[in-house]
């Protein structure tokens, strides 16, 4: 599918930079000809195209992912591995370090939720779309995490952090860390 899409980019591309940069100065040049020669044709067929096989593979790997994401490898996992912000557990003592776990995950919301909250944004309020989608995204990074210090064998993932960084755009990455920890009965 990736492959699909790369080609659909290039498609996009080539025929945006063909009808841009050729088709543009040709209709200036030849204005009183309104004929449009077959290389500007293939090159908007191209753009459009291009468009279209993009949209549909990353709406088909969106279905995909929303199924995996509702399935029970990602889903809320069962808490065996205890969650704690600070480096100290009342009653339990540490018995060994595992090392640093991670998760991180990258969400952007759809376009049409993007502009919502741009309409909100103009507004007042709160910014729901966003609210939602970091939301979701800290709790995938969270099970990710969680997922990796139980393939480990920890009891508790301590001095929990989460980080995020603006990637381009709508589209944020959400990054949890810790310590994996085991600890005494």
């Amino acid at each position: 599918m990736k492959i699909v899409r790369q080609i659909g980019s290039l498609a996009f591309v080539v025929g945006l930079f063909t009808v841009v940069f050729a088709g543009v100065p040709w209709h200036v040049l030849t204005a009183d000809d309104p004929v449009v020669p077959w290389w500007l044709r293939i090159a908007v067929f191209c753009l459009l195209g291009g468009i279209l096989v993009v949209l549909v593979t990353v709406a088909l790997e969106q279905r995909k992912f929303k199924t995996l994401v509702e399935g029970p490898v990602l889903g809320e996992p069962e808490r065996t591995v205890l969650l704690m912000n600070s480096t100290e557990l009342p009653g339990r003592e540490i018995t060994e370090i595992l090392g640093l776990v991670q998760g991180h995950t990258v969400f952007a919301i759809w376009l049409g939720k993007d502009l919502s909250a741009l309409i909100r944004l103009i507004l007042g309020g709160e910014l729901t779309e966003y609210t939602e989608m970091m939301g979701r995204a800290r709790s995938t990074a969270t099970n990710r995490m969680s997922a990796q210090a139980a393939e480990m064998g920890a009891d508790a993932i301590i001095n929990v952090r989460y980080m995020t960084t603006s990637v381009v755009g709508s589209a944020a990455e959400l990054f949890a860390y810790g310590t994996a920890v085991k600890l005494s009965e």
